[in-house]
């Protein structure tokens, strides 16, 4: 009998101890486990097989592969750090101030660039056409490209409010830790950031580069 492995498994009989050398035929029982044998070490394959369906050629295949994935760092998110504050803010100053949230992080490398979303509820003063500013910047009040300067105008004297998102990038070129912040300020009367209301939060996100 020949084997049917690997396409499906054999059904081997095992001889009996009644059994004579010709009953089964003792050479055919030893050509069918032969035949099975050599199906497997096929199938496993030798180290280092070249044969492209043998188990050995796949799993080293698979391990090459995840390797190289795991060397890459281009594009991905290396880590995530993430800010709150649930006490609403307020500002009459016509020059930015601190909104008091802030994220630090330190970068795993050097040549990463840096995503910094800081999300909040603004409030202009209730009036109609007053103006409030906000803006992303790392601890030496310096904004961030694409984060330079929000602005929510008041459109009615009535109720009015706005939660957009901030987004700044920053290429810090360190590993050492680095530190942004929210900043606003007002037209005339008083500007609130109304975290009570929605929570402000503020992420940094690691880009490999």
């Amino acid at each position: 009998m020949a084997t049917n492995f690997p396409t499906s498994l054999d059904t081997l009989t095992n001889p009996s101890a009644a059994d004579t050398l010709d009953s089964p035929p003792h050479d055919e029982q030893h050509a069918d486990a032969n035949d099975a044998i050599e199906a497997l070490q096929a199938k496993v394959g030798v180290d280092s097989s070249a044969v492209t369906s043998s188990h050995d050629y796949k799993i080293a295949d698979h391990a090459s592969r995840l390797t190289t994935l795991e060397a890459i760092s281009h594009g991905k998110i290396l880590q995530v750090v993430r800010a709150t504050d649930s006490t609403t803010r307020s500002t009459t100053s016509t020059s930015y101030v601190d909104a008091s949230i802030s994220v630090t992080i330190t970068p795993t490398l050097a040549t990463s660039t840096l995503l910094i979303l800081w999300i909040a509820s603004f409030r202009p003063s209730l009036i109609a056409g007053r103006l409030l500013e906000a803006t992303i910047t790392d601890s030496s009040n310096v904004a961030l490209s694409g984060a330079e300067d929000m602005r929510i105008y008041a459109q009615t004297s009535g109720e009015y409010r706005d939660t957009p998102t901030l987004i700044g990038y920053s290429a810090p070129a360190t590993t050492s830790a680095v530190t942004y912040k929210g900043r606003f300020k007002t037209s005339t009367g008083t500007a609130n950031i109304e975290n009570t209301e929605i929570t402000g939060q503020m992420y940094a996100l690691e880009v490999g580069a």
